[in-house]
């Protein structure tokens, strides 16, 4: 189940449906972070609550708040279907009450992700493996996740846009393989062995990423090493 970005909008504006509505939400996202699955759910609320603070604060929808697939005439007809609302005491009352409620309830669950969040990434370690050269915007990064002999090898790449006159960073990751680590297997040894067999960077930053735990891989291990590592290569670069 998902909650569209005007879904306190949608149909009618009535407190116990908008309620029912959230509180089957938010079960369904706490049910993953049960079972320590984070992402996309844990971004999703904070998109929902931050959406919710703004129609607070503003009393009106900004543009990409509203649907993005409306076509021109569509997208006029909701903006007047939303001054109306706005004209109406009762009907803004009612929305009160429903978005006040919702930030309340997204809270909790916001917290609660992110104190799971926060108790996997302090289990995890991060390190550079070997000696990095200057470029670190891509290269590869090795996971190992509950000891294993197993260690899956990514791609990853660093890429900047700016949005607003602000310049962000966006880190795309790529499956390469998974190598084998023994105990007479060094991971300095392991980052020679990429670099022989994956000849397109000649000098490339590696990084190892290791858990005592296994999590879900891509809801979990995989969006945390990706904060991880550009939160790093962006500390580098200050």
């Amino acid at each position: 189940m998902a909650l569209s970005e005007t879904w306190f909008l949608d149909g009618d504006i009535d407190f116990e449906l908008q309620k029912y509505r959230l509180l089957a939400y938010l079960q369904q996202v706490n049910k993953y972070f049960e079972e320590y699955k984070l992402y996309p759910q844990l971004s999703d609320i904070v998109f929902h609550y931050r959406n919710l603070d703004s129609f607070r604060k503003n009393k009106e929808l900004l543009q990409n708040s509203f649907p993005k697939k409306l076509d021109g005439a569509d997208m006029e007809q909701l903006k007047l279907v939303y001054t109306e609302m706005l004209a109406d005491d009762d009907v803004m009352q009612v929305l009160e009450e429903i978005t006040g409620y919702a930030m309340q309830q997204i809270k909790g669950s916001i917290d609660h992700g992110t104190e799971l969040y926060e108790e996997i990434e302090r289990q995890m370690t991060f390190e550079p493996i070997g000696i990095q050269p200057l470029y670190r915007n891509e290269g590869y990064i090795m996971l190992n996740f509950g000891r294993t002999s197993d260690v899956p090898v990514y791609y990853y790449n660093v890429s900047l846009f700016t949005h607003m006159n602000m310049k962000y960073r966006s880190l795309s990751l790529n499956y390469i393989n998974t190598w084998q680590k023994t105990i007479s297997t060094t991971y300095e040894q392991l980052k020679v062995n990429i670099i022989r067999t994956i000849k397109e960077l000649p000098n490339p930053a590696v990084y190892l990423m290791e858990s005592p735990l296994v999590y879900p891989v891509d809801e979990t291990m995989l969006p945390i090493a990706k904060r991880r590592l550009i939160r790093h290569i962006g500390n580098d670069a200050a």
